[in-house]
């Protein structure tokens, strides 16, 4: 354990000294707006996602009025997030759901919850994962978590801070743990690296920050100068 919350230190250093410590905004936006632009970050770019969130908040009035509107008008709204016809289905269960039980939409109830009741109480919702639960933790209420989505799950995999082939699992094994104060930054480099450099295939390991940390036995030295920094993202940028 203290030789995996070393490394995780000596990580974070590294990929600050190449992307810096990413910025947050002043005032963490609401659970409810967190989950939902999550929910629509699934398996699509942030810029493609951030377009149907925008989209989404400047179509209906408030999130009652999705409770109600058909869901074809809503896929069509959220059209450039993709996989419309799931990611509308989740987002009007649980607005349905969270309506029906508190009389009103909120998750600000969850503030008062520990980081392992707080993903239960979000994962029971029919689309939402143990990755857009710890979302809402980290980039709504503060939380150090540290979310794991394919980037995260691929490198941390490769470092050898983890041995999984599952996201939950490699959450889990991660987090327990994990250094306080550096969550956001970590996850967010990480990203980052995965979108840049340490690539599912033909990883662009000669200009890796992490190439001395780094176990992966297939690593690739051929110089490739198709890398090209893709600093923004949605969840830092939701309200």
């Amino acid at each position: 354990m203290k030789e995996k919350i070393e490394r995780i230190r000596e990580i974070n250093k590294c990929l600050i000294k190449r992307y810096g410590i990413p910025p947050r905004p002043e005032e963490l936006p609401a659970p409810v707006d967190m989950l939902i632009a999550t929910i629509l970050s699934q398996n699509t770019n942030d810029n493609n996602s951030f377009k149907a969130y925008k989209n989404l908040r400047s179509r209906f009035s408030s999130y009652d009025e999705i409770i109600t509107a058909k869901q074809s008008i809503l896929e069509k709204t959220i059209l450039s997030a993709g996989l419309t016809q799931q990611k509308a289905s989740a987002i009007k269960n649980f607005l349905k759901t969270i309506h029906s039980e508190k009389g009103k939409i909120t998750l600000d109830y969850i503030a008062g919850m520990g980081n392992e009741k707080a993903i239960e109480e979000l994962i029971r919702f029919k689309g939402v994962g143990i990755k857009t639960a710890s979302c809402v933790l980290l980039f709504a209420l503060g939380r150090n978590v540290c979310p794991v989505d394919t980037h995260v799950n691929r490198i941390t995999n490769r470092l050898g801070l983890v041995k999984s082939s599952a996201p939950d699992k490699t959450y889990f094994l991660l987090n327990d743990g994990f250094p306080r104060r550096i969550a956001h930054q970590f996850h967010t480099n990480l990203i980052k690296l995965g979108r840049e450099i340490c690539k599912p295939s033909r990883p662009s390991c000669a200009v890796c920050p992490l190439k001395k940390l780094c176990i992966f036995e297939e690593k690739n030295f051929e110089f490739n100068n198709k890398t090209v920094r893709k600093d923004f993202m949605l969840l830092d940028n939701v309200g």
